[in-house]
């Protein structure tokens, strides 16, 4: 009959305990940092669904009040966040309100988002007269960072932008502007926006990045690192130190 050799060596069963409580360590090691990894992304996308998510402007339709460049976050819960593959939202704060400045879905491309501000909801009456903004027949006052970049006044049917209205804004409504008041796709051009497409109000800048021509873009791999380099070398001259940490108003 056959004998079982079991090793009297301790060095041995030593060297083989370790082994395996190394092995275990490491697994363990490792599902730790896969859960924590998984939990932080799980409450990123949370915090992003029903609180709080960036977005940055890409033009300057906002201008004076919001400039080209400037990282912003919207509060998305004021308004009762969209619960994620559904038509329902959470219960709101507050509805929109004039003044308001919105981050929405916009109407003609729900892929793109929009920011302006708004200047009527439902039930009130809207009219532009030779650029002026009047709301219930009486002269809307100007966001203080408000502009107007063109003196030459267009007359109905030739364009909307100088001379629009009357019209009431319909139930779930709002009428919207950019502060750059010549220079917005608002609308005045595309029609009242649904409350349902509304995401959030802008409320906080968190970074202001200018513009510059001689930065380089980036299309392929090979082309990020001149492009990371160029911007990391330029950080002090192109960041809007003054405007960081700035509440939208």
């Amino acid at each position: 009959m056959a004998k079982t050799s079991i090793s009297k060596n301790p060095r041995r069963r030593t060297r083989l305990y370790t082994t395996q409580n190394r092995a275990t360590s490491k697994g363990s090691v490792t599902a730790e940092y896969i859960k924590a990894i998984m939990l932080a992304v799980g409450l990123a996308l949370f915090i992003r669904t029903f609180f709080f998510q960036a977005f940055r402007l890409p033009s300057g339709s906002m201008e004076d009040t919001l400039l080209v460049g400037d990282f912003l976050l919207a509060n998305k819960f004021i308004y009762g966040a969209k619960i994620p593959f559904t038509s329902a939202r959470l219960p709101a704060l507050r509805d929109p309100q004039p003044n308001d400045i919105v981050i929405f879905e916009y109407p003609e491309d729900p892929s793109r988002d929009f920011i302006k501000r708004i200047v009527a909801g439902p039930g009130q009456t809207v009219e532009v007269r030779d650029k002026i903004l009047y709301i219930n027949n009486k002269r809307a006052i100007d966001p203080a960072r408000s502009k107007y970049i063109d003196p030459h006044i267009f007359k109905k049917p030739t364009s909307l932008r100088d001379n629009f209205g009357p019209e009431v804004v319909p139930e779930g409504h709002f009428f919207v502007m950019g502060d750059n008041r010549d220079n917005s796709e608002d609308s005045r051009y595309w029609g009242f926006l649904d409350g349902n497409r509304i995401h959030g109000q802008a409320f906080l800048l968190y970074w202001s990045w200018a513009p510059d021509e001689q930065a380089p873009e980036y299309h392929t791999l090979s082309s990020i690192p001149r492009w990371l380099f160029y911007n990391i070398l330029h950080i002090p001259q192109r960041t809007r130190w003054g405007r960081i940490g700035m509440m939208v108003e």
